[in-house]
């Protein structure tokens, strides 16, 4: 879902000259990966917020870390956020950031319909169960994007091969560190900002896993196997029958 939410973002900035899209993850440097191909879909730049401290987080640590990364970002219009992570399926973050900055707060967008700078307004399609909400809220605000809106444009091969060096100070070997920031020097846009908790101002028992109030003691993979099957007839036999077979599993009664 973040790849849509990253599409509503770059459609409202086309629709907006002079717009700007910042992507904020938290994560280790491996989330690079996914910074750079944000990057060249046509983000015009990223901040990783990577830190021990904020290891083993929850939902609700989740969300207090990117909060405090928006709020030392600065102005904003809107913050976009997938409906949900693939992992926990929660739909949390989104709206928990939206509470913690304060925010009106717009889930299961599928379409930004119309903007109006002057008046400060967006108007939303939100895709709900048993049909579609349009509703208009107030700037600034946060919306978490379904799956089911406008899939994220492919990587701009130009902007690829730009960013391709772009890097966060953690993923700088030691001994490289001095000689990759004067490579850099008049490429200002390959070193991709990273924020650890005192970047951000982060009270430390409010993050990671000392911040979380849930933990995930034990985590299983079940496999649903298809047991015997019976043919059913509409005799008064066969439905009784089923009705006993119900009864002894304690499936009913």
């Amino acid at each position: 879902d973040d790849a849509n939410a990253l599409e509503a973002a770059l459609s409202l900035k086309d629709k907006n000259p002079g717009s700007t899209v910042t992507i904020v993850s938290m994560g280790p440097p491996q989330a690079m990966t996914m910074l750079h191909e944000c990057i060249a879909m046509g983000a015009d730049d990223a901040v990783l917020l990577s830190s021990r401290a904020f290891g083993g987080a929850d939902t609700c640590a989740t969300s207090t870390t990117i909060a405090k990364g928006i709020e030392k970002l600065g102005e904003y219009d809107i913050i976009f956020a997938g409906r949900q992570a693939i992992d926990g399926d929660t739909a949390q973050v989104g709206p928990q950031i939206a509470e913690k900055l304060g925010l009106t707060q717009v889930t299961y967008a599928e379409e930004i319909l119309s903007l109006d700078e002057k008046a400060r307004k967006v108007v939303i399609k939100r895709h709900i169960d048993g049909g579609v909400e349009t509703v208009e809220a107030p700037l600034p605000l946060v919306v978490t994007v379904n799956g089911s809106a406008a899939p994220c444009r492919p990587r701009n091969a130009k902007r690829v091969m730009k960013f391709k060096n772009a890097t966060v100070p953690a993923e700088r070997p030691a001994d490289k560190a001095e000689a990759i920031a004067a490579a850099n020097a008049s490429k200002p846009y390959l070193n991709i900002t990273q924020w650890g908790a005192a970047d951000i101002d982060a009270d430390l028992k409010q993050v990671g896993k000392a911040g979380s109030p849930t933990n995930v003691k034990a985590v299983q993979n079940i496999v649903f196997k298809a047991k015997e099957s019976q043919t059913l007839t509409g005799s008064d036999a066969d439905i009784e029958g089923l009705m006993v077979d119900l009864l002894n599993e304690k499936i009913i009664g």
